[in-house]
Order: structure tokens, then sequence, then C-alpha cells
């Protein structure tokens, strides 16, 4: 009996700690700002490599004019590397 609870403990920790270290993996993908080539999986909805105005959303949407740094009406990949980052929000306690 008690071997049973033994191993049964030991199978629970082991699943939590994959979950866990799961979780933290997770975490760590979403931590900083996107690539260039994550926001064209997403936004480049005529896959030409550039985006557009109407192509993007949020902060990106907000600062184009800032990133469009040749006021071509695209961001480039050189464009969007050149281009300041956003500040992140500190989270509330």
């Amino acid at each position: 009996m008690n071997k049973t609870k033994t191993t049964i403990g030991i199978l629970v920790f082991a699943i939590a700690a994959l979950y866990s270290s799961q979780l933290a993996a997770q975490e760590g993908d979403r931590k900083g700002p996107p690539s260039f080539e994550k926001l064209l999986e997403k936004m480049d909805a005529n896959e030409d490599g550039k985006l557009s105005e109407n192509e993007v959303k949020g902060p990106l949407k907000k600062d184009f004019a800032k990133v469009d740094l040749n006021e071509d009406g695209f961001i480039s990949e050189e464009e969007f590397d050149k281009a300041p980052k956003p500040q992140r929000r500190k989270k509330s306690q």
C-alpha cells in the first residue's frame, strides 16, 4: 500500500513539474515584441512581405507613421527592426 502511494505521489509530482515547465515556456514566448516574421504570418493579408497601414493592428497601427521611415505606406522588415520598441506596461500588484 505504501509503495502504491509513493508511486502515485511521484507521478503527480512529475506531471505537475512538466505542466509547470510548459507554462513557463509559453510565458517565455510572450515576452517582448513579436518578430517581423510573426507579424507577417498574422497580418500580411496579401503576402507581399510588407505591412500596410490597412493590414496592421494594435500599437503598430497607432505608431505606423513613426515606423514607416521612408513614408512609402508600408513597413518593411528593415524599418521594423529600426523602429523604437513600445514601452511595456508595468504589471499592477
